[in-house]
C-alpha cells in the first residue's frame, strides 16, 4: 500500500469551515438520537459515528476541530474516574497477574498483526509496525510518519479498526458469553437537578486534569487527566457527583463523530483495502484477548467477559464507554487499557528502533524534536 501514500498535511490542527463542522455535529446527532430512540446498545456514539462515517465516505463536507474531542474527551475522563469508589483502592492487588498478562498480550498481538499487514495485506514494513499496535492512535500516527511510515493509511487502520470493535462487541458479548446486560447505571442526573457547587468540582477536574497531564507529556492526556484526578476526588470522598447525562450523551456524539469523519477525502479504493485489512487484523486481535482472557480467568478469579473488554482493542474512552453500557466493572477495563495506552506509546518506538533495519525497513530518519 506504499503507492498510496499522500503528502504529508496536518487537517487535524486546521480549524475547518464552519459549515462543514456545523454538517458534522446535525448528521451526528441525528444519528445518536435515532439510535438512542430504537434502544442500541452505546447508542449516542454509536449512531454518530455510522451516520457520520456514511456522510463522509459519500463525500458530503464534513469535519471537526480537534477541540471539541478534547473538550468532550474530557467530559468522558471525569465520568469515568467518578466511578473510582474508595473500596477501588482494595481491589488493585488483584488485577495485577491480569496487568501482566496485558503486557505479554500486547506484545505478541503487536508482531503477529504487523507480520499479517505486512505479509498478506501488502504494508510497507514501517506503515505494517505502526498500524499494528493495539492502541494508541495519535501517537503511532504521529511517531510512525515520523520515521517513514505513511500517516494516513496508519491513521485510517486504527480508525477502522475502532469502528469495527465498537459496532461488533456488544452483540459479541451476547454471542460469544451469552451475556445480557443487567441495569444500566445512571451516568448522572439531568443537567436542571445539577448542583453548582458539583458542577464547579468536575468542571476544575477537567480542565487541571487536562493540563497536569499535558504539563506532564501524558498520552492520551485529554482523558487521561480527568480522569485521574477526578478518581482522586472521588475515592478520597470529597464528592460524589457525576456528569450530567446530557453532558455525557453530547460527549458521545462529539467522540463518534469524530471517527466518522477521519474518512472524509479518503479515497473509497484506499478505504476499502484498508478496512479488508482491518477486519484481519481485528478478528486477529479480539480473537487474542479472548484466548487470554480464558487462560486468566482460573489465575486471577476475575470475570472472563471484564478480562476479555479490557483487553479489547479499542480506545479507552469506547471501550470504557462499552463497559458502562453493558454494565461491566468499568472500572476494571479504564484502569486496564489506560495501562495498555502507556506500555504501547513508550514500547512500541523503543521496540522499533531495536529491531533489525532490514526488518522494519527503518530509514534513517530523525526522531520527533530532533533537527
Amino acid at each position: 500500500m506504499a503507492e498510496q501514500r499522500q503528502p504529508r498535511k496536518s487537517p487535524v490542527r486546521s480549524w475547518p469551515p464552519l459549515h462543514k463542522i456545523l454538517l458534522a455535529l446535525a448528521i451526528g446527532a441525528t444519528g445518536g438520537w435515532l439510535a438512542n430512540h430504537f434502544q442500541v446498545p452505546l447508542a449516542w456514539m454509536l449512531g454518530a459515528m455510522l451516520s457520520t462515517t456514511v456522510a463522509a465516505m459519500v463525500g458530503l463536507p464534513v469535519a471537526l476541530p480537534v477541540v471539541f474531542r478534547l473538550a468532550m474527551m474530557a467530559v468522558l475522563g471525569v465520568m469515568l474516574g467518578s466511578g473510582f469508589a474508595p473500596e477501588i483502592l482494595d481491589r488493585l492487588g488483584d488485577w495485577t497477574v491480569s496487568l501482566i498478562g496485558l503486557a505479554v498480550y500486547t506484545l505478541l498481538a503487536t508482531g503477529v498483526v504487523a507480520v499479517f499487514l505486512r505479509k498478506v495485506a501488502g504494508y510497507d514494513p514501517i506503515t505494517a509496525y505502526f498500524s499494528a499496535a493495539p492502541g494508541g492512535l495519535s501517537e503511532m500516527v504521529l511517531v510512525g510518519a515520523a520515521n517513514g511510515g505513511d500517516e494516513r493509511v496508519i491513521s485510517l487502520t486504527h480508525t477502522s479498526r475502532i469502528l469495527l470493535v465498537v459496532l461488533a462487541l456488544p452483540f459479541l458479548m451476547q454471542i460469544i458469553f451469552g451475556y445480557t446486560p443487567g441495569p444500566r447505571p445512571s451516568g448522572g442526573i439531568p443537567l436542571v437537578e445539577a448542583r453548582l457547587f458539583d458542577m464547579l468540582v468536575l468542571t476544575f477536574c477537567g480542565i487541571a486534569g487536562f493540563v497536569l497531564a499535558r504539563l506532564a507529556r501524558l498520552p492520551a492526556a485529554a482523558i487521561l487527566g480527568p480522569m485521574l484526578l477526578s478518581a482522586v476526588f472521588h475515592m478520597s470522598g470529597l464528592t460524589e457527583a457525576k456528569p450530567p447525562t446530557e453532558l455525557v450523551a453530547a460527549a458521545q456524539v462529539v467522540v463518534g463523530t469524530t471517527i466518522g469523519c477521519r474518512f472524509a477525502g479518503v479515497s473509497m479504493k484506499l478505504v476499502s483495502r484498508t478496512i479488508l485489512a482491518s477486519i484481519g487484523s481485528t478478528v486477529i486481535l479480539v480473537a487474542g484477548g479472548l484466548l487470554f482472557a480464558v487462560l486468566l480467568h482460573p489465575l486471577t478469579g476475575l470475570p472472563t467477559i471484564g478480562i476479555f473488554l479490557a483487553y479489547a482493542p479499542g480506545g479507552v474512552a469506547e471501550m470504557s464507554l462499552i463497559a458502562l453500557a453493558l454494565s461491566i466493572d468499568a472500572a476494571l477495563v479504564a484502569t486496564h487499557h489506560i495501562v495498555r495506552i502507556f506500555f504501547i506509546v513508550v514500547c512500541t518506538p523503543l521496540v522499533f528502533r531495536l529491531l533489525p533495519a532490514h526488518l522494519v525497513g527503518r530509514r534513517s530518519v530523525p526522531a520527533p524534536g530532533e533537527d
